[in-house]
C-alpha cells in the first residue's frame, strides 16, 4: 500500500472538480470503509479520528484548513498512485454517494458504527472535540456487514 489520503482526495477532486472540505472528508471515509471491506486492505495509511462532525483524517484536514470549498488543485496528491482496485472502489462510492450533501454524509457517519464506537471510547458528548482514532477492524466489520460479506 503506497497510496495516501492525499492521493485519494486528489483522485476524487479530479473526478468531481470541486466540493466542500467536509464532503471530501466523508467521501474519503466511505471509500476507505468500502475498500477495506471489499479488498481486505486499507485504502491509505493515515487514520481517521472521531471528530464532532464525523470521521476526519487530520493530515488531509491540515492541508485544506481554513478553506470551505476545494478545487482540483487544492490538494497535493497523486491520483496516478492509486492502483486499479483502489480506483474502482472510489468510483463505486462516488457513483452511490456523490448526490448527497456534506451534511447528509456526515449524518450517515453518526449512525451506529466505527465513529460512534470511537466517540464512546473517548467518553465525549456530541459536540466535544476528540482525536480518538477509528479502528480498522471496526471499520472493516461495519462495512463488511453493509456489503453482506461473510468472514
Amino acid at each position: 500500500m503506497t497510496a495516501t489520503v492525499h492521493d485519494v482526495a486528489a483522485y476524487i477532486l479530479r473526478k468531481e472538480a470541486s466540493m466542500s472540505a467536509m464532503k471530501l472528508q466523508k467521501l474519503c471515509y466511505f471509500a476507505y470503509g468500502y475498500h477495506l471491506a471489499w479488498e481486505g486492505r486499507p485504502l491509505f495509511r493515515e487514520p481517521f479520528e472521531a471528530w464532532a462532525n464525523g470521521p476526519v483524517v487530520y493530515d488531509l484536514y491540515d492541508q485544506h484548513r481554513g478553506r470551505y470549498n476545494l478545487q482540483r488543485d487544492d490538494i497535493e496528491g497523486d491520483a496516478a498512485a492509486l492502483d486499479k482496485d483502489e480506483r474502482e472502489s472510489i468510483d463505486v462510492v462516488l457513483e452511490n454517494f456523490r448526490a448527497y450533501s456534506a451534511h447528509e454524509l456526515s449524518a450517515m457517519t453518526h449512525q451506529a458504527g466505527p465513529w460512534l464506537d470511537a466517540r464512546r471510547r473517548a467518553g465525549v458528548d456530541d459536540l466535544q472535540r476528540s482525536n480518538e482514532e477509528l479502528r480498522d477492524e471496526e471499520i472493516e466489520d461495519f462495512f463488511g456487514a453493509l456489503v453482506g460479506r461473510e468472514d
